[in-house]
């Protein structure tokens, strides 16, 4: 067996083993403390702008009310994963030219991107394939390997607010995979086209944009790094020997 994809839990496993995915890697060893603001952010709101809902919390007691508070930010950005999923599957049908049915809270984002693949007359060569690598031991999934003026790019969709800097190590990493699979063909290895450029295409509903995130080689070789302090982690949890007592 070679590289398995199990799209319920979104697990990877390689010549049989479990196997860390590049985003898992990524959440592992880089901080994010913006998200601590967005999730106090996102409890303030729902206490400002619920008024009833908080009083009918506050009836049900103290330790109710905390524990529904506290899953309000999961609550949002579940709601936001399950609409980029939503946004994904229709952007690789949407890449090759299929005919799609968008629905009607998504078709401003839909509208966007298909203007932008127009302007720049992407081709698609791989669209959502399973991607590995031996060697760093990881594997990933790559939204869209794709010829945009004679040059292979590796590009990321994102539907998120903004576009942050980490995207080019997740995108370098699928670009520096050793190989990739079909789905249901999980132990044919076939060689990843060789991308020179990475970037993400950012689809909101104000409009689709293309971002490049600079060099392919300098930021697998930070990724590098993080995937050996990712995977390296549970080392400092033994690392602390017992306490010496000096002789008395």
């Amino acid at each position: 067996m070679s590289l398995k994809f199990t799209p319920g839990n979104h697990s990877y496993k390689l010549d049989g083993l479990k196997v860390q995915g590049v985003t898992t890697i990524l959440n592992a060893a880089i901080p994010k403390p913006a998200l601590v603001n967005w999730a106090a952010k996102s409890v303030a709101e729902f206490v400002a702008d619920n008024e009833s809902e908080i009083e009918a919390l506050r009836r049900m007691g103290r330790e109710p009310m905390v524990n529904a508070l506290k899953s309000v930010p999961n609550q949002k950005k579940n709601e936001a994963g399950v609409r980029g999923h939503d946004v994904h599957a229709l952007a690789e049908k949407l890449v090759h030219g299929e005919e799609i049915e968008v629905p009607e809270h998504l078709a401003a984002r839909v509208s966007g991107l298909a203007k932008l693949l127009d302007q720049f007359h992407i081709e698609p060569l791989l669209t959502e394939v399973s991607v590995g690598n031996r060697k760093l031991w990881y594997a990933g999934r790559l939204d869209l390997l794709a010829k945009l003026n004679d040059e292979i790019w590796l590009l990321d969709f994102k539907t998120s607010k903004g576009v942050y800097g980490e995207t080019a190590l997740q995108t370098a990493a699928y670009a520096k995979s050793e190989f990739y699979v079909n789905d249901g063909a999980w132990d044919e290895e076939l060689a990843l086209p060789f991308a020179t450029r990475i970037g993400v295409i950012h689809i909101t509903d104000e409009g689709s944009t293309l971002h490049e995130l600079g060099d392919v080689d300098k930021a697998f070789k930070i990724f590098s790094h993080v995937n050996y302090l990712a995977k390296n982690f549970g080392h400092l949890k033994t690392a602390v020997g017992e306490a010496m007592v000096p002789n008395e």
